[in-house]
């Protein structure tokens, strides 16, 4: 009995020790990356200013 009374303390100390702090904060600007979604390709000349007109048909 005195056995499991004491296993039963040192299972709960490790979980106070383990859960009594909160994870450190995270500050935002490590949370976001910025990069284009495709990069340019100067060398083949393939840039067309009205690609978005293009692509939506208003030409």
């Amino acid at each position: 009995m005195e056995q499991e009374h004491a296993s039963t303390d040192a299972a709960q100390l490790r979980r106070a020790l383990r859960f009594s702090k909160l994870p450190d904060p995270i500050r935002l600007e490590d949370t976001v990356e910025e990069r284009p979604a495709a990069p340019h390709d100067a060398d083949s000349g393939a840039y067309n200013s009205d690609w978005w007109l293009i692509r939506m048909g208003g030409l």
